[in-house]
């Protein structure tokens, strides 16, 4: 669908160079779906929350879907361009506005990348915990959209835990700010908690002030191994009873410590079934007690080995078993249907075991690692995509897994979001009363629906 001429011409007057529409520049604002990359219409780059207004409320004149978008990091479809969209870059507002350190947060435009907002308050030994994978890259306004989390999370929150307020631009043009720089707040609805993890459908950040915490003085891992997926589930549920929080929890089933060994040459040996990697941080003079507690915990029937890592490269050598995993799913299948499902930590066991009966079921394999301090796995159906049957397998698994965690009392994304991947399923997580109340707030914020159509709701 073409954009109508006078709005080009009114875009080119506000935008300048910020604005393009045709060329080869629009395939780096394209996202990929199933495999099919969409390339917006047009996109706007904006310098200012000023423009962003602007912009919105030429769209709605002219009735012009936008998509935002930070540095497309995302998997689960969240800024596809919809049919005759202009996608948002928030590329040229990427500014730190201000670091506090007595008030411990930060004040920051949403393009500003995860990785150089750490690099920044690292000087003021502070940092924002939210830490996904695509930490280095991503952007904030990213993380906000989606309520990122990490391993971090199981200690400090996810993003949604660590935002204390929101600037941002309604479906109407209108500038709101909600939240304040404050760790308490009981000031009406927490409108800027409902903000984060809409995934752009509702409105705009345009600034962000963030809660940071202290950096550790120290940080000291664990790793144990474990017979089978009870044995470590067990574990989990017991660390996370006892007064001492690791940082981290990080869960491999045994398929996914086999890849790490024979494919990622990770120093694991035979005949486990299951591994923990546990980190805690804090002051150097209480870790010690810290990982006796942890260590303690970790100590259940089922436990064939634990080991502590005391300097960064012992840590690293302990950690490597992780970093191995990614690259080994590679060595599987060219496809890959990767799904943040969480369940309550107790049923773990149950989640690895629905999943790997469902493995049996399709004929294809699936590896299933991820924060199990929170019961947020990462469920990996690998497939051929060139292959026309495994495809469709594979597709038809998902509902089956999703239909699992549900069962068991979870629930379809810990951190990665809806997007379009998951609306289909929506209907099946939440009741029709809770789907109306949200259709209802999407109708407040955005009352003729031109942020992220088609996201998100069923």
């Amino acid at each position: 669908m073409a954009l109508p001429p006078e709005f080009d011409r009114e875009m080119r007057a506000l935008l300048g160079e910020g604005w393009l529409h045709g060329g080869e520049r629009l395939q780096a604002y394209g996202d990929e779906y199933r495999r099919e990359t969409v390339v917006p219409e047009a996109v706007a780059i904006p310098a200012d929350r000023g423009q962003v207004q602007a912009l919105v409320r030429a769209c709605r004149r002219h009735g012009v879907p936008i998509v935002a978008r930070g540095a497309g990091t995302n998997t689960t479809g969240a800024t596809v361009p919809a049919a005759g969209s202009v996608v948002l870059s928030f590329e040229r507002m990427d500014r730190i506005l201000s670091i506090r350190p007595g008030d411990r947060c930060a004040v920051v435009e949403p393009g500003l990348s995860n990785g150089a907002l750490q690099a920044a308050l690292r000087a003021h030994g502070l940092f924002w915990p939210p830490d996904p994978t695509s930490a280095d890259v991503c952007t904030v306004g990213g993380n906000l959209a989606c309520n990122a989390g990490g391993p971090r999370a199981v200690k400090y929150g996810a993003t949604r835990d660590n935002v204390l307020a929101l600037t941002a631009v309604t479906g109407t043009g209108e500038l709101v700010e909600l939240g304040s720089a404050t760790t308490k707040d009981s000031t009406g609805y927490d409108l800027q908690r409902l903000l984060v993890g809409s995934e752009g459908t509702l409105a705009l950040i345009v600034e962000a002030t963030l809660k940071l915490s202290p950096l550790p003085r120290d940080r000291q891992v664990l790793r144990a191994m474990y017979r089978d997926v009870d044995s470590a589930a067990t574990a989990v549920a017991r660390l996370m009873a006892q007064p001492v929080v690791p940082s981290m929890v990080e869960f491999m089933d045994g398929e996914s410590v086999r890849l790490a060994r024979d494919v990622g040459g990770a120093d694991l040996p035979d005949g486990v079934g299951a591994m923990l990697l546990l980190e805690a941080d804090g002051d150097p003079d209480a870790l010690p007690a810290a990982l006796l507690a942890i260590g303690e915990a970790a100590t259940v029937d089922g436990l064939l080995d634990i080991e502590t890592g005391g300097s960064t490269a012992a840590r690293e050598r302990l950690w490597s078993a992780r970093k191995a995993l990614s690259p080994a799913l590679r060595t599987i299948a060219a496809g890959k249907i990767n799904e943040d499902v969480v369940v309550p930590v107790s049923r773990i066991p149950g989640l690895v075991a629905g999943v790997q009966a469902i493995s049996r079921r399709c004929g294809l394999p699936i590896v299933n690692f991820g924060h199990a301090g929170n019961g947020n796995l990462h469920v990996n159906i690998m497939y051929d995509p060139g292959d026309a049957g495994q495809s469709r397998a594979a597709h038809a698994a998902l509902p089956d897994v999703f239909a699992l965690a549900l069962e068991l009392g979870g629930t379809l994304s810990g951190e990665h979001g809806i997007g379009l991947a998951k609306r289909g399923f929506m209907a099946s997580a939440l009741g029709p009363e809770a789907l109306a109340l949200m259709r209802g707030v999407k109708r407040l914020f955005d009352p003729d629906g031109i942020l992220n159509p088609g996201k998100v709701l069923p």
